[in-house]
């Protein structure tokens, strides 16, 4: 299962199945954020999270785990291109970005994360990533992966994962994931 008419069969079924988590998992973002290693991270300055989409797991308790001075959110600049990333403040007024999505806007500093956290549609325990199919996180993920050491953190429903998800050579892979049963890192 490798082609792009599976993937595109297979995202249907995972954005179904997503939603069914979210509510029979209510509490998954808090759980999730609780399992947070404490020591995970901390020789990272600069933490990026989203803003999450419908069922998408909710990134925000876990922003108190993190440090107050170094958190960033994505901003799309154009529909087909990579993500940057600029600092994000609670309270800060976010605007829409090219997708639509809230996002700090142009008087943000933009950064280069250290760890990148990304929502999914799916997982599996080789740190395969199954997106939304746009390829924002992919195309990101490669040109911050060329400039720096950066760790991908999958944050998702237990529920997500696969026993495999069919990658292609532009697929980026996963350094760990985050769900509500716990935080594994991938060799």
């Amino acid at each position: 299962m490798t082609g792009i008419p599976d993937k595109r069969a297979l995202r249907a079924q995972l954005r179904s199945l997503r939603r069914r988590l979210a509510d029979e998992v209510p509490d998954a973002a808090e759980r999730a954020a609780a399992l947070w290693p404490a020591d995970a991270g901390t020789e990272r300055r600069i933490f990026a999270l989203y803003h999450p989409s419908g069922s998408e797991l909710d990134p925000t308790p876990l922003r108190a785990r993190l440090p107050a001075d170094g958190v960033a959110l994505p901003v799309a600049q154009s529909r087909d291109g990579a993500l940057v990333f600029r600092l994000y403040r609670p309270g800060e007024a976010l605007v829409p970005d090219a997708l639509g999505i809230p996002s700090p806007g142009e008087h943000a500093v933009a950064v280069l994360p250290d760890v990148v956290f990304t929502p999914l549609l799916a997982f599996d325990r080789r740190g395969g990533r199954l997106g939304q199919g746009g390829g924002h996180y992919d195309r990101t993920l490669a040109n911050l992966r060329r400039m720096k050491s950066v760790v991908v953190v999958g944050l998702a429903y237990a529920g997500q994962e696969l026993h495999e998800i069919p990658m292609e050579p532009h697929d980026q892979r996963l350094d760990a994931i985050l769900t509500e049963t716990g935080y594994q890192e991938f060799g």
